[in-house]
């Protein structure tokens, strides 16, 4: 696979931990092969592996089948592994920054946040800048000329979306941008660099089911866009046993949306898109970064 060439793994340890909110907290790692790690766009994934009790750093597979032998592992050797963002990165002082919502001890990523030391070490899985080819492993991809962005995520995006907006912001002549973004509190919501003009609309869940107010806030704030699309087929998806994941292929009406938090709100965001607002489904990026009662790798 591409991202397997493309993607190599790096030793890292904690260098700083930032309190970025209540729920929110940057982990800067450190280590001179990061020089030798790259970005390829602002929403860039990469994989975090975390080390099992009693190791001081994760123990994964090397080589090029090392994803067959990881997963062959018995469950209880094998490193546990989540997707994240990387929020920024300095190749020049070895330093790459990776923001973690933190949610107590209910899985094995926050956990290790929660009571990570510096100097404790993880293992990122990330494109390596001695490749030439694009790692792929990004979905920010407006079309040139595109007039109008809409960002909707929860907290598990807003890594990607805080620095889709920053790349924004650097564009000459942006776009209208309509950004939805729900956080777990009022305290949550953070400064963004964002373009002149940007409409974010901050969503504080403070006990509501997760996605309810982000779909809420995007019925109630984009309705029918006037745009002549085709009837569309949108396919089930079982979000219990598939990951919820498609890029958009074509601009539709000069708009182009970026989608990304709990899978069951995803869906049915993309479907009120779609077939309320008329937008055409391949403008619509939409991707299930995770599922309610699930574990997704």
């Amino acid at each position: 696979m591409a991202a397997q060439q493309t993607y190599r793994l790096f030793d890292v340890a904690l260098k700083q931990r930032t309190v970025l909110s209540p729920s929110l907290t940057r982990m800067v790692f450190a280590a001179p092969d990061v020089a030798n790690m790259k970005t390829d766009g602002p929403d860039q994934r990469i994989k975090v592996f975390f080390p099992l009790p009693g190791q001081d750093a994760p123990q994964v597979p090397q080589g090029e089948d090392w994803y067959a032998r990881y997963r062959a592992l018995p469950e209880g050797e094998r490193a546990p592994m989540r997707t994240y963002t990387i929020r920024a990165l300095r190749p020049e002082a070895g330093e790459v920054d990776v923001d973690f919502v933190l949610h107590g001890e209910t899985g094995p990523a926050s956990r290790w946040a929660t009571h990570a030391r510096i100097g404790d070490r993880i293992g990122l899985l990330a494109p390596d800048a001695q490749v030439a080819d694009s790692s792929q492993g990004f979905e920010w991809k407006p079309p040139a000329d595109v007039q109008r962005v809409l960002l909707v995520a929860d907290e598990t995006a807003l890594p990607a979306v805080a620095g889709i907006l920053e790349d924004l912001a650097r564009w000459p002549h942006p776009p209208q941008v309509q950004a939805f973004l729900e956080v777990a509190h009022d305290a949550d919501v953070l400064p963004l660099a964002a373009p002149v003009g940007a409409q974010l609309f901050w969503l504080a869940r403070e006990g509501a089911a997760h996605g309810q107010l982000l779909q809420q806030a995007v019925q109630a704030r984009v309705g029918p866009l006037g745009l002549r699309a085709a009837e569309q087929d949108l396919a089930e998806i079982d979000i219990d046993q598939d990951i919820l994941w498609e890029q958009a292929s074509a601009p539709g009406g000069g708009l182009y949306a970026w989608v990304a938090g709990e899978a069951g709100a995803v869906m049915a965001i993309r479907r009120h898109l779609v077939k309320d607002c008329g937008i055409d489904k391949r403008a619509i990026t939409f991707m299930g970064y995770w599922r309610y009662g699930k574990v997704l790798d």
